[in-house]
């Protein structure tokens, strides 16, 4: 079979895209965290839109939600397409959910098309991505992969204190490793194993969440790798006391010495160059009085490199530093890893394939590596795995601005249904 002009609606794309935006909690841009009353909304929506395309339609435990169409080669495995369902507070209406919108719609498209594939074909919206509600990322693709092994649901708590077993409870989902995958239970229990051992391919496509396509005045970006991450929770404590009767040279400032920390890690990043970033993102000083001086500081650190080498070296080094601080200043630190991963390059032959494909459709694209963590990291050790990207405008993300044009969106969905269609439909 050759390769057909594939055009797909991408106004049944963007009709898509507006109808998830609707689920958002109140405020700006589109709020949806992880099993609150908005995210079981729009995974309720989206069955039932899976479901009125044609689509077999099934949740699992942890709530990702898939819809097939099961192909003529049963045991031939699954080609895989998505992105997650959940936002950031205040977030845009297109990270995450075009490559959900995109996935259904690339695939209803082939089925009206070209019929039943040889293979089948899957579209998943996973349930969480961001690490915005609990103190953990991936919890969707993780419980997928064999990233998490199930001690998480119990452990972990919001702000608020509610645990993710209770939060899954309150959506009615259960956390059970029969309905992650066809791995059993003990592999899963024993972490580090695929739990869906029938995906033979995963394709994202997200936006760039950067400037760097955009600048360049191209159409797409073939990623050849994604950046490995650690996330580290760090409580500084000292002593609280009072701001005006506690001389300077007594004092155990638990934000002076944070303050301190988070200035030598600017500079060390500075100086170890790019690619590597550090942040801290969030920062909270206990007792939060303006009188009083802070006991207790917690803050996060989010730490990122394409080399694993260089990542591991780097934040050892930071800890080390963080450490010489504290003991100089008489304070205690305590830091809790919450993220780890590494590096993720994606598979060559798929994304040659990509690049062969937009050459065909006359695309403008470059080879690119994402700055951003994204579900396709988790899948590039498991199964072959290729991502694809579209400008972001003044590489804005994660805000209520987040915007790529009609344009922009209709081509990333041209060029990842043609990949399904090349994965799904031709003969080996």
């Amino acid at each position: 079979m050759s390769a057909p002009a594939i055009k797909a609606p991408a106004l049944q794309m963007m009709e898509l895209l507006e109808e998830l935006a609707a689920f958002s909690a109140p405020g700006p841009g589109v709020s949806r965290l992880l099993y609150t009353p908005e995210w079981l909304q729009a995974q309720r929506f989206l069955q039932e839109r899976m479901a009125a395309l044609g689509m077999e339609v099934r949740t699992d435990g942890v709530g990702n939600v898939y819809g097939r169409f099961t192909g003529s080669q049963p045991a031939a495995k699954v080609i895989l397409t998505g992105s997650h369902i959940d936002t950031v507070l205040n977030g845009g209406k297109y990270d995450g959910a075009y490559g959900i919108a995109a996935a259904v719609t690339a695939l209803h498209y082939l089925r009206q098309s070209f019929g039943q594939p040889l293979r089948t074909v899957e579209a998943v919206a996973f349930c969480e991505e961001e690490g915005s509600r609990f103190p953990l990322a991936y919890w969707g693709s993780g419980n997928v992969t064999g990233l998490y092994d199930g001690s998480e649901a119990q452990r972990c708590a919001d702000s608020a204190g509610v645990t993710i077993a209770s939060a899954m409870e309150g959506c009615g989902l259960g956390h059970r490793p029969e309905d992650c995958g066809t791995a059993a239970a003990a592999d899963y229990a024993a972490g580090g194993t695929p739990l869906r051992e029938d995906i033979g391919t995963f394709v994202e496509l997200h936006i760039e969440q950067g400037i760097v396509l955009e600048q360049a005045g191209l159409e797409i970006g073939i990623v050849e790798a994604i950046v490995g991450q650690r996330r580290y929770s760090v409580k500084v404590a000292g002593s609280t006391n009072h701001a005006g009767t506690t001389p300077m040279g007594l004092r155990r400032d638990a934000l002076a010495g944070a303050a301190e920390m988070l200035l030598a890690m600017e500079q060390a990043a500075i100086a170890a160059g790019d690619p590597l970033v550090a942040t801290c993102g969030k920062l909270e000083a206990v007792p939060g009085t303006p009188n009083v001086i802070p006991g207790e500081v917690q803050f996060t650190l989010d730490i990122r490199h394409s080399d694993a080498d260089a990542l591991e070296h780097f934040c050892s080094m930071l800890l080390a530093a963080f450490e010489e601080i504290a003991g100089k200043r008489g304070l205690t630190l305590q830091v809790t890893a919450t993220l780890a991963t590494s590096p993720a390059p994606m598979d060559t032959g798929l994304s040659q394939q990509l690049e062969h494909i937009a050459r065909q459709q006359g695309r403008s694209f470059r080879s690119m590596v994402s700055g951003a963590g994204h579900d396709a990291q988790l899948f590039a050790p498991v199964c072959p795995t290729a991502m694809i990207f579209v400008p972001s405008r003044a590489g804005v993300s994660h805000a209520p601005e987040e915007y790529s044009s009609p344009d922009e969106l209709a081509a990333g969905l041209n060029l990842l249904t043609a990949v399904l269609y090349e994965l799904a439909y031709k003969e080996s």
